[in-house]
């Protein structure tokens, strides 16, 4: 590698980059992307990271539903309920096959996550049993899952078409329930 005609190095090099390139790397850039990876292996990466963030969506989605749906008395908002229920259900089986098909294991919400959400419900519940506290939680669970969605949309950009598609699918859903609900709010 050539040094600058100042004895210094180009602006793009520290001392240390010159003694260790990433492997393969190449030229001036090492021919690297995000984190060491290349356009496929990123592509597969990226794929795989948002797949696994949607199927955590979907089941966090439908253990909610679950949670609140025997404590509904108005049977169109149950039936609202049940529906989203099982559209969210069917979108997890989709992407657990689409996992599958990338040799990948599924992804479980956190257990704080799953924790928090049942003190929420349970305390919030405990204290007013009605249909609006119901569409007030599943609301809000609603847009916290759309603007996880969307984060997760724009962090992983290099994600196939399908797997965007699937996600961009499943904020529809989420958005599709919040608007439904507000009529109970």
């Amino acid at each position: 590698m050539a040094v600058g005609s100042q004895g210094r190095l180009p602006p793009y090099h520290t001392k240390h980059s010159l003694k260790k390139r990433p492997p393969g790397g190449k030229g001036r850039y090492f021919g690297c992307l995000r984190g060491g990876q290349k356009g496929a292996d990123m592509e597969y990466s990226d794929t795989v990271k948002l797949l696994r963030e949607c199927d955590a969506g979907t089941k966090m989605a439908v253990l909610s539903i679950d949670e609140v749906l025997e404590k509904v008395g108005d049977s169109q908002m149950k039936e609202l309920l049940q529906e989203s229920r099982n559209h969210h259900e069917k979108l997890g089986d989709e992407i657990h096959s689409m996992l599958n098909s990338h040799g990948t294991a599924q992804k479980e919400p956190t257990a704080i996550a799953r924790g928090m959400s049942w003190m929420k419900v349970n305390m919030k519940m405990g204290m007013d049993n009605s249909d609006a506290m119901v569409a007030d939680l599943i609301t809000g669970g609603c847009n916290m899952g759309v603007k996880s969605l969307n984060k997760y949309l724009n962090q992983y950009k290099v994600a196939d078409d399908k797997s965007k598609k699937m996600c961009t699918e499943l904020i529809s859903i989420e958005e599709k329930l919040c608007k439904d609900l507000k009529q109970y709010l």
